[in-house]
């Protein structure tokens, strides 16, 4: 089988973030169209954030010294859109929330936002997390359905810096879709150009990086009968 046979391509080949761009700009700035991409359901984003809470705070009494009561000081929301998660979930456990989102039209509804008016969301970085290089120290950096439009390569190397920009007690969290693909591979969707990957890829991903996961679950509650895409947490600290 010649290396140009379409089977012998890894899925991330195919990713193109100008692409990804360009799909993400023709999404109109708004929460509601937020949630049109998570499919249009109303009780998901209750369901998401809610899990979310319950997550962070099972891995806080994880993590030694780490205070489980109380706001974290500083966090970064990493895909954050239009600050969904920033506004649901991550203000309300931790002071200050940076945000890192490509798309301009998204960030100016977080610059001119409540939450950046009262000092919640702090800086403002307009670029894809493949380019975002920390110059602080964070307690929680926070990884949310955006990891698909990154290469191998460049997930590896953006959870490298995102291990070196850890506070002594600071974690990584992810929270991605699992692919479902029968053989077991990561999948390729042209429509906004991402691909979402498997378990097992997303561990391997980890060791390279040099990443410990501290532990992993799916999210519940989302209604069998509309056959959604499981969704995962990973908790992740530098490997000591």
């Amino acid at each position: 089988m010649s290396s140009s046979d379409p089977a012998t391509v890894a899925p991330d080949s195919n990713i193109d973030h100008a692409a990804s761009i360009r799909y993400w700009n023709s999404v109109p700035a708004t929460s509601n169209a937020m949630l049109a991409m998570l499919g249009n359901y109303p009780w998901y984003s209750r369901i998401d954030l809610r899990g979310s809470k319950t997550f962070l705070a099972k891995v806080r009494r994880m993590i030694p010294s780490c205070p489980t009561d109380g706001k974290l000081a500083q966090a970064a929301d990493c895909g954050a859109g239009v600050g969904r998660v920033t506004e649901g979930f991550l203000s309300h456990a931790c002071s200050v929330v940076d945000a890192v989102e490509p798309v301009a039209k998204f960030t100016q509804v977080l610059q001119d936002g409540p939450l950046k008016r009262d000092g919640v969301v702090g800086d403002i970085y307009t670029m894809g997390i493949e380019s975002w290089y920390p110059d602080k120290k964070y307690d929680l950096i926070w990884t949310q359905f955006c990891v698909g439009h990154l290469t191998d390569s460049q997930l590896r190397d953006y959870f490298v810096r995102c291990c070196a920009a850890l506070t002594e007690t600071g974690l990584i969290v992810v929270k991605e879709n699992m692919s479902t693909d029968p053989q077991g591979e990561d999948m390729y969707d042209d429509e906004d150009s991402s691909v979402t990957r498997t378990d097992e890829k997303f561990r391997k991903i980890f060791a390279e990086a040099g990443m410990n996961l501290i532990t992993s679950e799916l999210q519940l509650g989302f209604p069998k009968n509309f056959k959604l895409l499981p969704v995962r947490f990973y908790a992740l600290r530098p490997k000591t």
